[in-house]
């Protein structure tokens, strides 16, 4: 888990046996699929300005890159436990096999100031989320 202070900045863990499973297809379609694991994708969150802030309605972005598989769910999570919020856009599977995309998710100013926390959140099957949390009241207003 990590937690900011309104400070942008990425975070990414790595497993040490990091892969990428590719597909190739052969002659009239066979297709060889080869699966190497779990890829945990970097997520990078975009703040609202305070020139959004004081218009009343704010942004959050949330960006997640280079996971593997396809199939993360992202989203927002207010304050601790909270259901998991926002719309999530479709995956775009890059060059290298690695898979991006991200979540947004809009909320009057007075309840991104009041919330406690706000915590983008990436998850796979059995494995453990992936979080960054801001704390809306030490954002500059």
């Amino acid at each position: 888990r990590v937690t900011g202070v309104c400070k942008v900045q990425e975070v990414f863990v790595r497993p040490f046996n990091e892969s990428v499973s590719l597909w190739y297809t052969f002659g009239g379609g066979t297709k060889l699929i080869v699966d190497l694991g779990v890829v945990r994708p970097s997520l990078t969150v975009l703040l609202p300005s305070s020139e959004e802030q004081d218009q009343g309605n704010v942004a959050l972005v949330c960006l997640a890159n280079r996971g593997f598989p396809g199939g993360w769910k992202l989203g927002w999570r207010l304050g601790a436990g909270g259901a998991l919020q926002g719309s999530q856009s479709l995956e775009v599977l890059e060059k290298d096999g690695h898979y991006s995309w991200s979540s947004s998710l809009t909320l009057p100013t007075d309840q991104w100031r009041k919330s406690g926390s706000v915590t983008c959140e990436a998850s796979l099957k059995d494995q453990t989320p992936i979080t960054h949390t801001l704390e809306p009241h030490h954002c500059s207003q």
